[in-house]
């Protein structure tokens, strides 16, 4: 036992643990590859060798040159070895090759981990790198964006100094037109006046020739009226590329930030009260596909009286689809604020010529007439439009207009599936189903939330196509069909019509793109 607690104090030096740790596993950041390149399997076990034959012969040293305490006491009763005992030895060994082999998995222990943080370097060095290679390019558009506009700027210049040339020489031609005009109403008055007498043939010829002049400097005219047309189709031509040229590095130099229009909008959007009803007959439509069967055929504002309702009420029938359908809700340029209270999304809100939502209880009166279709359409930034339908059931007032959605057609991913059986929720009405928080109040808009994800229409409207990943993003108008793919979208049209009416939307003005 004293041989033991005598190596105490040597072991830190004979067997540097701390220091082989420093070595293997704190190591900065910038001296990764340096040091792995250094450390080296044959070395670390040379090292544990080493230490464990220093320790041994110590060990047996100190056995056999140190004696007991009790043999200090009293005489040994019988002659002991100079040599440990084997046991003893045999046991020390033992103790010592476990201490190997817990070291040697330690190294790989260690070497394992120093592998995975030399991947994740290299994979952040190659991302560092792509990002350095983006930045670069958006440079590179920039100064070409700039190089461009200053050449359409000073071609702009010269087709207006072009412009006032010609205006000024037309001005000439039209003075020498008067004067010519003048010059044969005289000569008609003295034919007029010689029309009784003889004309001469100087005469003749000279009339002949006014008109051969005036037969030219009309042709001259037309020619330079054309001509200046088509100079102020360029400019205005030259005047839009500039205006887009300027958009875009406008938008790059502020690192693709969206700006966003929602400071300007009015806080209490109109109500739809601009078109009163004043027509109460009996025999108004029920919907736009029963006004499309009478022979209507122009899109616009017209009075609706669905069967279960007393009183009619206004609605905008889109007549550019076969059947005519009845537009709920429509988004094209941000004017109207759509995060509005319970009580507005029940009645509508908007204006019928612009940006409007039509009314959850007129939307529960034409859906609750028989069996219906939801019809969406949206456009993308790319000008890329496409549709998806569904067959539509929607509740009253009672269940909150929860909504049944089912078998989904079209050319768009359907985002909304997941969402039937969903109440409608606005930001003081909250009946979705996040437990934590509303989704109407954070994603803004009343919709028919289901954990405030995969499709929000009624979101905040953007001026240009947003770029930024973070929580302002669930904010806009959306539609999400899967986890890894979302579009914030240029403009949406939201209707229904019977689905016993006939249509053929499938072909009817639709521009699908691979845009979305």
């Amino acid at each position: 036992m004293l041989a033991d607690k005598s190596l105490l104090p040597f072991l830190p030096s004979l067997f540097p643990l701390r220091a082989l740790g420093a070595r293997v596993g704190v190591v900065p950041r910038q001296r990764y590859r340096s040091t792995a390149s250094t450390i080296s399997r044959t070395n670390v076990m040379k090292s544990v060798l080493t230490s464990v034959l220093l320790v041994l012969l110590l060990a047996a040293a100190s056995a056999s040159l140190i004696p007991s305490a009790e043999a200090r006491v009293t005489p040994p009763a019988e002659t002991r070895s100079r040599f440990a005992a084997l046991d003893e030895v045999r046991l020390l060994a033992n103790g010592l090759l476990q201490l190997g082999q817990s070291l040697r998995e330690f190294v790989h222990k260690t070497r394992g981990q120093m592998n995975d943080i030399f991947q994740k370097i290299n994979i952040f060095d190659r991302s560092f790198y792509q990002l350095s290679v983006l930045a670069t390019e958006i440079r590179d558009e920039e100064e070409e964006l700039k190089k461009t506009t200053l050449i359409l700027q000073a071609n702009n210049e010269e087709v207006k100094s072009l412009s006032l040339e010609i205006n000024s020489k037309v001005e000439g031609i039209l003075e020498e037109r008067s004067q010519l005009q003048s010059k044969v109403g005289g000569l008609e008055e003295q034919l007029s006046s010689l029309s009784q007498g003889l004309v001469t043939s100087q005469q003749l010829a000279e009339i002949g020739t006014l008109r051969e002049v005036i037969h030219s400097q009309e042709k001259s005219i037309t020619e330079l009226l054309r001509a200046v047309r088509e100079q102020s189709d360029q400019l205005n031509d030259q005047r839009l590329q500039i205006n887009s040229l300027e958009k875009k590095i406008t938008g790059n130099s502020l690192a693709q930030e969206t700006v966003k229009r929602t400071d300007s909008l009015t806080p209490e959007p109109p109500t739809l009260t601009t078109y009163e009803v004043t027509d109460f007959r009996n025999d108004l439509p029920s919907d736009c596909s029963d006004l499309f069967g009478r022979g209507r055929r122009v899109s616009g504002v017209y009075a609706l009286k669905p069967t279960n309702l007393s009183r009619p009420f206004m609605a905008f029938c889109d007549m550019s689809k076969d059947g005519g359908v009845t537009v709920i809700q429509r988004r094209m340029d941000g004017t109207v604020n759509f995060d509005q209270p319970w009580q507005k999304y029940e009645d509508g809100f908007g204006d019928f010529q612009g940006e409007f939502w039509l009314g959850l209880k007129k939307m529960h009166a034409l859906v609750a007439q028989g069996n219906s279709i939801l019809r969406i359409e949206v456009e993308d930034w790319k000008l890329g439009k496409r549709f998806v339908e569904y067959n539509l059931h929607l509740g009253g007032a009672e269940s909150y207009y929860k909504i049944h959605l089912k078998q989904p057609m079209g050319d768009l991913p359907d985002a909304m599936t997941n969402q039937t059986g969903m109440m409608f929720s606005t930001k003081d009405q909250d009946n979705d189903s996040h437990q934590d928080s509303s989704c109407a109040a954070s994603c803004t808009g009343g919709w028919w939330f289901n954990a405030c994800g995969d499709a929000n229409l009624n979101g905040r409207y953007v001026s240009v196509r947003p770029k930024s990943r973070g929580p302002e993003r669930r904010s806009e108008i959306q539609w999400r069909p899967s986890r890894r793919a979302a579009f914030s979208l240029r403009s949406t049209q939201i209707s229904v019509r019977p689905s016993s009416a006939t249509n053929t939307f499938s072909s009817s003005g639709q521009t699908s793109t691979s845009s979305l």
